[in-house]
């Protein structure tokens, strides 16, 4: 391999007002490598795709290709000096054909070159066959599947030749195949000698195909090495895991005579043509507590939504006995099942108090007044912030406000969305303290969802695991512990010619189901 780096970024940080998306980022890409990028949502993966890209420009730092210094300069100069950027969403020319915006791609700088049209034909012909597009190169993007949108956004990055490509989260939305079929793809480009920056959620989907792995936690450098060195570090572990798992025992915990509260069949929801959930199946017996455990993307907030009635969806979800197709969003709070979501969606000008009568509107007054007094003993700082704004509280107290607004309304079943993002380790504490409390008092069924699987798991009766839009595994948190604990950031090895050693995607998650 060429030891000369194609790109080379040094100390690259970028700021938002008063936060740091970016801190001193630096890597070297070389031709015929990928360099793989991850970090949970906020670690400033994409910020740094979009500084070398010029989409942003950065405070400091250096972005080198082919030692040419380019920091700064317009996103048109960079693409003519030879970095293409694959875009996790197509905004495509909605009355141009597919082969019609490959060859738009192509067509040169200089407008008077535009005699070359044959050519421009015959080369646009071979990039939609070579992306297997070549069927549908006549058609219009709306008639397009998701897949195939992702595929004309690769069509337009090869048509440009570049030497540096950058690509932004290439797997989300796709089926296991459509993401073997995309990954050969990006292989094509390290075969090619191009330097490839690989952005992605799914942390095994790129490290199968990366030969270093770079991790990012809130826009700092933790670690870098191949996929088994960054997936066997601490705080890389830390960061997506939570720690060491802790499993408490269970007293009183719902049996299997209990009654199912809430039942899920072949979920499947998309979004525009994006698969986000894929045959999900899925039962809640009552008074239970139920993780549903997944890295950033895996589709937990689309199955929350569409429990919630927030999403339109395929399939069947039953709640209390009653079909929730077709009820509003209200309709289904008002029947108890409530959602606490992952943004909070606090009113940040109204105070403490007002928020949380908010959540009880529709209760008499001696019931709200006696649910508010529970709840200001089930999180003390909130009964002394009552008169504060929730824009004023700390981003733990305004989690504690959000989770008791969703109880204010007498939920039987409570969906806790991503509680632990962005908090600090006492904050999670707390909260953690404040479920227990919930389990032991309340006949609650609680459903959470959460990639920390130190604070997914303790409180747990069963865990299913999402996984790339679908249920891959299922079982009690004791069993997690056993036979996902170590597996669940465990990386497919890369032979170095991006090809896995153990069978394709498709083979591996069969075999894992199998053995589960």
């Amino acid at each position: 391999m060429n030891e000369s780096p194609l790109l080379s970024v040094r100390g690259l940080t970028k700021r938002f007002g008063g936060l740091v998306a970016v801190k001193d980022i630096g890597f070297d890409i070389r031709p015929g490598e990928i360099l793989g990028l991850i970090g949970p949502n906020g670690s400033g993966k994409s910020t740094v795709m979009k500084l070398i890209m010029g989409i942003e420009r950065p405070n400091a730092g250096s972005v080198k290709v082919n030692g040419v210094e380019m920091a700064g300069w317009a996103p048109h100069r960079i693409a003519r000096a030879g970095v293409g950027i694959v875009f996790q969403h197509s905004r495509p020319l909605h009355r141009q054909t597919v082969l019609e915006h490959i060859k738009l791609a192509l067509l040169p700088d200089s407008l008077v070159k535009l005699a070359a049209e044959p050519h421009v034909h015959q080369r646009a012909q071979e990039i939609a066959a070579r992306v297997g597009l070549a069927a549908v190169m006549h058609r219009h993007p709306a008639t397009l599947p998701f897949a195939d949108l992702r595929r004309m956004e690769m069509a337009k990055a090869i048509a440009r030749d570049p030497q540096v490509v950058l690509v932004d989260e290439p797997f989300a939305g796709l089926t296991v195949a459509e993401s073997e079929a995309f990954s050969e793809l990006i292989r094509g480009f390290r075969a090619e000698g191009r330097a490839v920056l690989l952005v992605d959620h799914n942390v095994k989907s790129l490290s199968a195909l990366a030969d270093r792995v770079l991790a990012m936690y809130l826009g700092e450098h933790v670690a870098e090495g191949t996929a088994e060195e960054v997936m066997r570090n601490e705080t890389v572990r830390r960061v997506y895991l939570g720690g060491k798992l802790e499993l408490r025992q269970r007293t009183g915990a719902a049996g299997d005579a209990k009654p199912t509260i809430l039942e899920v069949a072949g979920l499947r929801v998309l979004y525009d043509k994006a698969c986000a959930l894929d045959d999900v199946s899925l039962h809640v017996r009552e008074g239970e507590f139920v993780s549903i455990v997944g890295l950033n993307g895996a589709g937990k907030t689309t199955l929350f939504n569409a429990l919630s009635g927030l999403v339109r969806y395929q399939g069947t979800i039953r709640f209390d006995g009653r079909d929730l197709r077709g009820m509003s969003g209200a309709a289904i709070s008002r029947a108890g099942l409530v959602q606490c979501p992952e943004t909070r969606e606090l009113f940040g000008d109204m105070t403490v108090l007002e928020n949380l009568e908010l959540g009880a509107y529709h209760l008499a007054d001696t019931v709200r007044a006696k649910q508010l007094s529970w709840l200001f003993d089930l999180f003390p700082i909130l009964q002394s912030r009552q008169g504060q704004t929730a824009r004023t509280l700390s981003g733990g107290e305004q989690q504690m406000l959000a989770i008791a607004r969703a109880l204010m309304a007498q939920p039987k079943l409570l969906i806790l969305d991503e509680p632990t993002l962005g908090l600090a380790p006492v904050i999670l504490e707390q909260l953690s303290k404040a479920l227990e409390s919930l389990q032991k008092s309340t006949p609650i069924t609680v459903v959470l969802g959460e990639q920390n699987v130190r604070f997914a798991l303790p409180h747990a009766d069963r865990v299913y695991v999402l996984e790339h839009a679908r249920i891959i595994w299922e079982g009690s948190a004791s069993r997690f512990e056993a036979e996902m604990g170590r597996g669940f950031l465990e990386v497919v090895p890369n032979n170095g010619s991006g090809a896995t050693t153990s069978g394709d995607a498709r083979t591996q998650g069969q075999q894992r189901r199998a053995s589960f």
